[in-house]
């Protein structure tokens, strides 16, 4: 008997309710205050947006009249929220030093610049938690305590705006973030 050749399959596009990963997720903000999951189609609450930011779930809030974007805003009052409940990771003297950014010449690289060192924190503290799960509170306020004169001397550097204050602050940064790290994983004997 000869072989019925095979049709040739496609694949079937995905349905609309088929989540796709990575894909990004829509938040509709009404004008009563409330947010709109466009794909689980429910309500949500700002713990809810933050669940997902801490799953680093890709997403935007707009708003559901203009279509405005406005993630920052809710990511702003959710950061609001968490520094007015518990521990504030910010003080007072941060918060005055950022808002003495607003205006400056600096402004716009001060933004680049938080960003590329937070980010350089986040990898930093996933390498860290890869080569050793258990961080004792001991060597972690150990290394917070480097962590103050390093932000001092960022801030004291920009009061002079006449030197390249720029290259300057990322040659201090890059040698005091070295400097620390070889220190915190020597304690944690986990040299480089």
């Amino acid at each position: 008997m000869p072989v019925k050749p095979q049709a040739k399959s496609t694949p079937s596009a995905p349905s609309a309710s088929a989540s796709v990963p990575n894909a990004v997720r829509t938040i509709k903000k009404y004008p009563n205050r409330r947010l709109y999951d466009t794909q689980t189609s429910t309500y949500v609450t700002l713990a809810e947006i933050k669940k997902l930011v801490m799953e680093a779930a890709p997403m935007v809030v707009v708003d559901a009249k203009t279509g405005e974007d406005l993630t920052r805003s809710i990511l702003l009052q959710i950061i609001l929220e968490e520094e007015s409940a518990g521990v504030p990771m910010f003080s007072e003297a941060v918060l005055s030093n950022i808002i003495r950014f607003y205006g400056h010449a600096m402004q716009g690289h001060m933004g680049s610049y938080l960003e590329s060192h937070v980010q350089s924190f986040m990898d930093w503290q996933s390498k860290l938690g890869e080569s050793s799960p258990a961080l004792s509170p001991e060597v972690w306020a150990q290394f917070m305590q480097w962590q103050t004169p390093l932000m001092q001397n960022m801030f004291s550097g920009l009061a002079n705006p006449s030197q390249n204050v720029m290259a300057q602050m990322q040659e201090q940064m890059q040698k005091q973030i070295q400097k620390n790290t070889e220190q915190l994983l020597g304690v944690m004997g986990l040299r480089t």
